[in-house]
């Protein structure tokens, strides 16, 4: 076991990737500048900045898997993703099914969401919803270094589109990775906290905001468990749905503005299909629905925080129950 960044934690998965398999390589903004270590490995052929291009570069990266090459694409900032929708939307999502199955698109989209840096709203914009709303695509959001390792590796090895998100302001927060050959598969949530009277559902950096809260329940008698989504596509609903069924109650909690939001999906499956174990209304607590603020104490106050997710959860146990 090692402590490290995210940051390097999907340095090792990356070149642990390209060692194991001669056909991933990675290309976009700045990579070759900010990896110089995988360069000076594996090459320029492997490893290249690109023109600031980014539906040339995604344009490629479908060409590329096509091709049977397993291409990862760094587009940089979310945001930037609007200028590649055609190409990993239109294309990379889509012509797998309407190919009948005769092609394959082995493609890792990277890009880097949330607050944390005060870089402003053209850079900061939290788009997954977006992604999960477009069929052939699967998208992830790690909260930890181990599951950024774990997930990138499964999302390499994926012969499908995989958007891959990571919140900036987990960047460069240390965390225990295991030593030696760890995947986590796509699709499978975990459980950081186990509870028995709430449960506080979310992803990313608002998963330690939950585990703040969870703690700060405890002090008042109140047990919560923390289910972190990790892929928002595909869903773990199995997951979800028996931790409701022991806790009766759940908050969804996610950076993002709320209107069609993860969290909506969430919040829809557990009233379909958890309906009987729910002893109080599904809550969320997102992100407000404006442009993400520059200013460093406005965007953590745009961030769900721990006092008020705890408060939320409160709040659950305190309500009529539901009939």
């Amino acid at each position: 076991m090692s402590t490290i960044t995210l940051h390097d934690a999907l340095g090792q998965a990356l070149a642990e990737e390209m060692r194991r398999d001669p056909r991933v390589l990675m290309f976009g903004e700045g990579v070759a500048t900010k990896r110089t270590d995988l360069l000076e490995e594996f090459g320029a052929p492997r490893v290249r900045n690109t023109p600031l291009a980014e539906g040339i570069i995604a344009g490629t990266a479908a060409g590329a898997a096509a091709t049977g090459l397993r291409p990862v694409a760094d587009l940089l900032f979310a945001p930037f993703l609007c200028f590649a929708m055609d190409e990993i939307v239109n294309s990379a999502g889509k012509l797998r099914y309407m190919s009948g199955g005769q092609f394959e698109f082995p493609l890792v989209v990277m890009a880097m969401t949330g607050a944390g840096w005060t870089v402003g709203a053209q850079h900061n914009h939290n788009l997954e919803a977006w992604f999960v709303h477009a069929p052939g695509l699967k998208v992830v959001m790690p909260s930890t270094p181990a599951d950024a390792k774990g997930l990138l590796k499964a999302a390499i090895r994926d012969d499908n589109p995989v958007i891959f998100l990571s919140d900036i302001g987990l960047l460069f927060v240390p965390g225990e990775v295991p030593d030696g050959e760890v995947v986590v598969p796509l699709g499978k949530a975990d459980i950081k906290r186990a509870g028995t009277d709430v449960t506080l559902i979310s992803y990313a950096k608002t998963v330690h905001h939950c585990l703040e809260a969870a703690t700060a329940l405890e002090a008042q008698g109140i047990s919560a468990e923390v289910v972190d989504l990790r892929t928002l596509k595909p869903l773990d609903e199995a997951t979800l749905l028996a931790s409701v069924a022991k806790t009766g109650r759940a908050v969804v909690v996610h950076e993002a503005g709320g209107p069609c939001g993860v969290g909506a999906e969430v919040a829809a499956i557990l009233a379909e299909k958890a309906f009987a174990s729910l002893k109080a209304p599904v809550l969320r607590l997102t992100g407000p629905d404006v442009p993400a603020p520059s200013s460093y104490v406005l965007e953590q106050a745009f961030v769900p925080q721990a006092p008020a997710i705890a408060a939320a959860a409160a709040k659950l146990l305190n309500s009529p129950a539901l009939v």
